[in-house]
């Protein structure tokens, strides 16, 4: 089975944005940067073979920590989030 997106194996599931007859499941990407002592984060955003994602703009020092800094953004700060990037396509 292959994955729906590259990084999809340190992602998880935080939630859906539907709008509309759009849906895109969100997913928050985890990833040790060892030289900081760190863990850095992303947004991937995927509908019906479409993908999108952002860079990483999460830089915390535990993974509870990303996932609380996620819980900041609304649906709407997410929404932008999706219409301003092009779709990646799924890998």
């Amino acid at each position: 089975m292959s994955l729906p997106f590259p990084g999809a194996e340190r992602a998880k599931h935080m939630g859906e944005l539907r709008r509309g007859g759009e849906h895109w499941d969100v997913y928050l990407e985890s990833q040790p940067r060892a030289e900081l002592g760190a863990l850095r984060g992303r947004l991937h955003f995927v509908s019906q073979g479409r993908h999108r994602v952002t860079g990483w703009i999460f830089l915390e020092w535990q993974e509870r920590e990303i996932h609380e800094r996620f819980g900041e953004f609304s649906a709407v700060e997410l929404w932008h989030f999706v219409e301003s990037m092009p779709d990646g396509g799924v890998s």
